[in-house]
């Protein structure tokens, strides 16, 4: 008998092995961004995303002011692109450990904002990368900075 569950076993363990791979390619954190059509390092970002396990789809907008404002980010805080991940705006070259960190905080918080585009952000090659700050943006716009780079 022993001999003949072993199999049985087998094929159960490799059906688990395969759901429980594709539940966790699944769960893959689903990023929708808001570019506009012409910017390369929006591209860029985006590449920086995926590479760091995010599922990305692209809105490509000709107003991405409008975009932001109707997400709910401050224009002051703003920059060429826009995204939404789950409840959270993202605004900007925020590096995606800030946006797992983010989630795995669970802050209650409208998002993250990288103002402006800093070198050396992701997205934002540069061979004189400058000292930057990710800022926790809280829904009334007031902020505090949640990651120093």
């Amino acid at each position: 008998m022993k001999s003949v569950l072993k199999p049985q076993i087998r094929s159960l363990l490799l059906v688990l092995l395969v759901s429980t791979g594709t539940a966790y390619a699944q769960a893959a954190t689903e990023v929708e961004v808001f570019k506009s059509p012409s910017c390369g390092c929006c591209g860029k970002w985006i590449e920086h995303l995926q590479q760091n396990g995010f599922q990305v789809s692209i809105r490509e907008v000709n107003d991405i002011p409008a975009a932001r404002k109707k997400l709910g980010m401050p224009d002051r805080l703003g920059s060429c692109h826009t995204a939404r991940v789950g409840d959270y705006v993202i605004e900007g070259h925020v590096p995606a450990a800030d946006i797992q960190r983010l989630f795995k905080e669970k802050s209650q918080a409208l998002g993250l904002a990288v103002p402006s585009m800093p070198p050396g952000s992701p997205g934002m090659g540069s061979a004189k990368p400058v000292p930057y700050d990710t800022l926790l943006v809280q829904a009334d716009g007031s902020t505090r900075v949640f990651a120093k780079h």
